[in-house]
C-alpha cells in the first residue's frame, strides 16, 4: 500500500472467531482486506460485490461474516 487513500467509510467483518477482514470505501471502489493480508485483495464497484469477495477469500466452508460499519 504505497499510496495514500482516503477512506471514506469502513466496514469490519465478523466471523465465528472475531474480526476476519475489512472493506474499505474510497473515491475508487470498495477496497477489500482480510485482517492477515498486506495489501488490499481487491477495488469493486459495490458494497455487495465487495462483501462477496470478501466471503470468498475466506477459508472454505466459512459462514457468511457479520459486517458492521465502523
Amino acid at each position: 500500500m504505497g499510496e495514500s487513500t482516503t477512506v471514506e467509510q469502513r466496514w469490519v467483518a465478523f466471523g465465528e472467531s472475531g474480526a476476519v477482514g475489512t472493506i474499505h470505501r474510497t473515491a475508487d471502489g470498495y477496497r477489500v482486506k482480510l485482517i492477515d493480508d498486506a495489501d488490499y485483495r481487491g477495488t469493486y464497484p459495490a458494497l455487495d460485490v465487495a462483501k462477496s469477495a470478501l466471503h470468498a477469500a475466506m477459508a472454505p466452508g466459512s459462514d457468511w461474516p457479520e459486517f458492521r460499519e465502523h
